[in-house]
């Protein structure tokens, strides 16, 4: 069981070292944050989207701009959009789950506006139906998507694949990628 944890362990450091190796994908990261704190001092919104463990991970990296982050600062506009549970399961119901996101995207969302959708394959219907509505709105998308990006690779104005194509190690880095543009986001808008 040990060797088991320890192999896990060596899984994901790996990982986070073909990241740390990847000066595309830190340079993506880079611009991410850049372009979010230009929209939100522009009065931008920044839209978080996911399914399951993603959701989890999208309503995280949201509440770390909406409350703080590593400083005692205002509130940045940041949301995720599953958080209305009222609204979800309404429109799950008397629609289809696969437009939840696009759904409110269509109705909130402004040109300029950011949003970012986390789909360990980059195939999640509702996500992908998102981002095609933010195209026809000018809303920018950040995938975090695993290795090859699936369906929103196309749609994806910013595309931060993990290297992997193991879950848990694909959230693992979704989350060590948001975090940091957390940090460089707060850093930029409150800082510099």
């Amino acid at each position: 069981m040990r060797e088991k944890i320890k192999n896990i362990i060596s899984d994901s450091i790996s990982v986070k070292h073909k990241i740390l190796s990847d000066d595309r994908l830190l340079d993506l990261t880079i611009r991410v944050a850049e372009g979010m704190t230009a929209s939100l001092k522009k009065g931008g919104r920044i839209y978080f989207c996911g399914n399951g463990g993603s959701a989890a991970d999208a309503q995280h990296l949201a509440a770390e701009l909406s409350g703080r982050f590593y400083t005692d600062r205002e509130a940045l506009p940041a949301e995720a959009l599953h958080c209305n549970t009222s609204y979800l399961t309404a429109v799950a119901n008397d629609y289809s789950y696969d437009i939840v996101y696009a759904r409110l995207i269509k109705g909130i969302a402004r040109p300029g506006d950011y949003v970012v959708g986390l789909s360990t394959s980059g195939n999640s219907a509702n996500i992908v139906s998102a981002f095609e509505t933010a195209r026809e709105k000018n809303v920018v998308t950040v995938g975090l998507t695993g290795l090859g990006g699936g369906k929103m690779k196309a749609l994806s104005d910013y595309l931060l694949e993990a290297p992997s194509r193991d879950t848990p190690r694909i959230q693992e880095s979704h989350i060590l990628l948001g975090h940091i543009i957390c940090q460089l986001v707060e850093e930029l808008y409150f800082i510099q």
